[in-house]
């Protein structure tokens, strides 16, 4: 049975880049930028016209680390120019020497979370590791500031990330993709057990992102039966959607059509939960944006 479309839809994982290469000059962590990043950007207002079309009240707009390193100034700029419909999220260097101080400058631009990079992307650092002594004095910054952290890995790096959150247990993780599990075994996700092996870390949520939606119909898998494992694993109040939009190819409106079917198994509440309710309950600016722009 199909339910209602969500009363809200807010999207937690969108990335925008400059057409004006001058004033956000290109510095992809890599030093080789993203292809889809070349051959796709979208822009702040590209993205709140793609915005309107989808019918999407607000985004989180993510670095884009590979073609800006970590020089959040776009998103920055993006969201003191539309506080209404958007909310930022920087990305930082953990093991850098001045993590902590680079967290409390984003921070005081009004960007809302901070992100990090371990493994599956271009600009990703593989032989970096999450749980690098180095980078406690961000964690702990983050955790002082009440600051959600995204974190991208791969299922490789799931012990690492468990570590983290045992250290920092106020710290709110937010895990970009589910680290991508292997489902096309299907039910119950025996590939996946390092994944659900994380439920009793109560400081650890998901994106439910496109990645996920495609990935969710290999196999012997299906998007009813992944969400129905994950959310009676973990919760729904601990899964908020993201479309990836535009590095995963298709409009935004396209990829929220994606989105919404591979929820229609879930009750109408579940939806709620998945759509907006979570991305409020982890960043109250977006209730508070959406008042001003009321």
């Amino acid at each position: 049975m199909s339910h209602p479309k969500p009363t809200s839809i807010i999207d937690l994982h969108t990335h925008v880049v400059a057409a004006d290469q001058q004033a956000y000059p290109l510095a992809p962590l890599s030093g080789r930028q993203s292809d889809w990043s070349r051959e796709r950007p979208v822009t702040r207002e590209a993205m709140l016209a793609a915005m309107d079309e989808a019918g999407i009240a607000q985004v989180a707009l993510v670095q884009a680390s590979t073609c800006y390193g970590h020089d959040s100034s776009y998103v920055a700029d993006s969201v003191a120019a539309r506080p209404d419909r958007f909310i930022g999220v920087y990305s930082i260097g953990l093991a850098e020497p001045d993590a902590a101080e680079r967290i409390a400058y984003w921070h005081g631009r009004g960007l809302q979370g901070m992100r990090v990079f371990i493994a599956g992307h271009t600009a990703a650092d593989h032989a970096a590791r999450l749980d690098d002594p180095l980078g406690f004095p961000a964690w702990e910054r983050a955790q002082e500031l009440d600051i959600p952290v995204c974190v991208q890995l791969r299922a490789d790096g799931l012990p690492q990330l468990q570590n983290i959150l045992r250290r920092f247990p106020r710290v709110r993780v937010l895990l970009d993709h589910f680290a991508r599990p292997r489902l096309e075994d299907g039910p119950p996700y025996a590939a996946a057990a390092s994944l659900f092996a994380l439920a009793d870390h109560p400081n650890l949520f998901f994106k439910f992102t496109t990645h996920n939606v495609r990935e969710a119909r290999e196999g012997a898998a299906t998007q009813a039966s992944f969400l129905r494992r994950a959310i009676d694993v973990f919760g729904v109040r601990r899964i908020a959607w993201g479309s990836n939009f535009p590095a995963s190819a298709g409009s935004l409106a396209s990829l929220l059509g994606e989105a919404l079917e591979a929820t229609a198994s879930l009750s109408g509440e579940e939806r709620e939960w998945v759509f907006h309710r979570t991305a409020r309950a982890l960043y109250p600016a977006l209730d508070a944006a959406s008042a001003r722009g009321a």
